[in-house]
């Protein structure tokens, strides 16, 4: 089912909440950057905020890397089509096998991706491909309060057990040798404008193709009912952008 879950995603504008404004935002909070930083895009989708990292960083070169040729076709057209893809290279590969030498990069960003191999595990592992005080920027699921509601909880528990608050992950990153610089929450805007409502009418398309077959109409039904969870129970969790810097 894993095509089957890539295939819902291709032409979508994003693969998970965020937007250009929360892009920009979290960027604004780097200092002491080089004037031609060394960027990696962990898990980069189709590449929306790939592109405007390089629309608000003109001296930037970017490497975007995905596991799903694909997205990095279309990340590859809309750079192109924007006028930044002579900064961006695309490069497929797995985020748990990065392929690339020890302090390669001045920032790491991960928009929505670190989940895949976990919020410790992914700052753990990439931490060596950081140069002495550069920055891991990222967003990962958070509670928002302490007592979630029971289908809120049933739902996370069943997709993302790790999930935790926002204090506890502070005290990972710095367990993990990180200076938490500046941490922000996504706004509910960012959940639907470029993500849910396009799904939505991608899962209404996609229904009549894959009649007949469990896997893929299990896992359609299963996203419809992360958005209805995410519709009555959004205030309880969301995602939290995490702007981090390695200590020298």
């Amino acid at each position: 089912m894993d095509n089957f879950i890539f295939t819902m995603y291709e032409g979508q504008p994003r693969q998970g909440p965020g937007s250009n404004a929360c892009t920009r935002k979290a960027f604004s909070t780097l200092t002491g950057l080089p004037h031609q930083p060394e960027i990696l895009d962990i898990g980069c989708g189709t590449g929306m905020q790939t592109v405007e990292l390089a629309r608000i960083c003109p001296g930037c070169r970017i490497t975007a890397v995905d596991i799903h040729q694909p997205y990095l076709d279309e990340l590859a057209r809309r750079a192109a089509s924007a006028g930044v893809g002579g900064r961006i290279t695309t490069v497929r590969a797995s985020m748990d096998n990065l392929p690339f030498p020890d302090a390669s990069f001045d920032v790491l960003w991960a928009e929505g991706s670190i989940f895949v191999i976990g919020f410790s595990e992914g700052l753990a592992s990439w931490r060596r491909l950081l140069r002495p005080g550069g920055y891991l920027c990222l967003t990962e699921a958070v509670w928002f309060t302490e007592n979630p509601s029971p289908e809120a909880a049933a739902f996370w528990n069943e997709c993302y057990p790790a999930i935790t608050t926002v204090r506890e992950n502070h005290t990972i990153a710095e367990r993990a040798g990180y200076e938490v610089v500046a941490t922000f929450p996504l706004p509910g805007s960012a959940w639907w404008e470029d993500y849910y409502t396009p799904l939505i009418k991608r899962l209404e398309e996609l229904r009549p193709t894959v009649a007949g077959n469990p896997g893929a109409e299990g896992l359609i039904e299963f996203t419809e009912r992360e958005i209805a969870v995410h519709r009555e129970h959004g205030g309880e969790y969301g995602y939290e952008f995490f702007i981090l810097r390695k200590n020298r």
